[in-house]
C-alpha cells in the first residue's frame, strides 16, 4: 500500500513539473540552466538537472526525473537510426543508471534536456525509456508517444525502424529549431519586433520539406504566427538584403487594421537580425526564397 502510495504522490510531481516546464517552453522555446535549478512547481521550487552529471536522479524520486544529451559530453548519445539511445553513465551498469532502469521498469516519463549551447537546453518531454541494452549499454528512449508501444525496440521491424527514424528526427529536430531560433532572435518577431513568446514560431527558409532545409539557425527566422503564415502563402516576402516585401495584390486590398498595421505597413522594413552575426539569416536561401515569393506576386 505504501509503495502504491508513493507512486501515485510521485506521478502527480512529474504531472506538476512538466506542467511548469511546459509554461517555460512555450514562451521561448528553451530554458537556461539557472532556471532548471530552480523551477517554480506550484508553492515549491525543484532542481530539474543535476549539479554536474547528465542523469537526475531527485533523492525523493524514485526514477530519473531528467537526462541531459550534449554533443560534447564524450558520451555517444545519438538521435540516428531508429530510437533514441543514452549512453549508460560510466562506471557500472548500476550507480546513476539503476533509477534510469527504473524508470523503464515502471514506464514514468521522464525529460530530456538537449543541451543546444552553453547552459541553454531544449526540453523534450515526455520520453519514455523503452528499452535497456544491456550488451550496448545504452537505454532506448522514445521521445514521443507513438514510439512507446514498438512490439521489440532493441529490434524493430523494417517498417517501424523507417516510421520510428522518421518520428524521432521531426520531434527533436523541431523542438530544437524552435529553440536555436527564438534564442537569436531573442524571442522576437524579426518583421514587427513582437516580443510574446507563445506567439512566436521558428520558420523555415528552405522548407523542412526539401532536402535542403535543415533545422540550423541560418535557416530559420523568428516570426509572429500572422507573418509565418504571411510568408509561407507569399503574402510577404525577405529579399537577400533583409528587406521585407508585401505582395503587390495585398497592399491594394483596403480592410480592416489588422491587415493595415499587420501586414501592409511591414512593407520596406528592415528585418530584426540576430545578434550574432554568424546567426544571420543564409541570403543564398533568402534569394531563392523571394524568387517564389516574386513569381507568386
Amino acid at each position: 500500500m505504501e509503495g502504491v502510495l508513493f507512486s501515485a504522490v510521485e506521478t502527480r510531481l512529474r504531472e506538476a513539473i512538466m506542467v511548469a516546464l511546459a509554461e517555460q517552453v512555450a514562451e521561448r522555446g528553451f530554458v537556461t540552466r539557472a532556471e532548471l535549478t530552480a523551477l517554480r512547481v506550484g508553492t515549491e521550487t525543484r532542481r530539474i538537472i543535476d549539479r554536474s552529471r547528465g542523469i537526475w536522479n531527485p533523492r525523493d524520486m524514485e526514477a530519473t526525473l531528467s537526462v541531459v544529451s550534449s554533443p560534447d559530453s564524450g558520451y555517444s548519445d545519438s538521435d540516428l537510426g531508429d530510437l533514441f539511445r543514452y549512453d549508460y553513465r560510466a562506471g557500472s551498469s548500476d550507480g546513476d543508471n539503476k533509477k534510469l532502469r527504473r524508470a523503464y521498469e515502471l514506464g514514468v516519463p521522464i525529460i530530456l534536456l538537449r543541451k543546444i549551447r552553453d547552459g541553454v537546453y531544449v526540453p523534450v518531454f515526455p520520453t519514455y525509456v523503452v528499452g535497456d541494452d544491456f550488451e550496448a549499454r545504452q537505454f532506448v528512449l522514445a521521445v514521443d508517444e507513438g514510439l512507446r508501444f514498438l512490439s521489440d525496440p532493441l529490434n524493430p521491424s523494417p517498417v517501424e525502424r523507417a516510421y520510428a527514424e522518421r518520428v524521432t528526427r521531426q520531434r527533436l529536430h523541431q523542438a530544437e529549431f524552435r529553440g536555436r531560433v527564438l534564442r537569436a532572435y531573442e524571442t522576437s518577431c524579426a518583421v514587427c519586433n513582437l516580443e510574446y513568446g507563445r506567439l512566436l514560431d521558428a520558420a523555415h527558409i528552405t522548407p523542412d520539406s526539401d532536402v535542403r532545409g535543415l533545422p540550423i539557425v541560418n535557416n530559420g527566422i523568428s516570426l509572429c504566427k500572422i507573418h509565418h503564415s504571411a510568408f509561407d502563402s507569399n503574402l510577404i516576402g525577405i529579399s537577400p538584403d533583409y528587406a521585407v516585401h508585401v505582395a503587390h495584390d495585398v497592399l491594394e486590398v483596403v480592410d480592416g487594421p489588422m491587415l493595415k498595421h499587420g501586414i501592409q505597413e511591414m512593407d520596406g522594413r528592415r528585418l530584426r537580425l540576430p545578434s550574432h552575426r554568424s546567426e544571420y539569416p543564409d541570403r543564398e536561401r533568402l534569394a531563392q526564397r523571394f524568387d517564389q515569393f516574386i513569381a507568386a506576386s
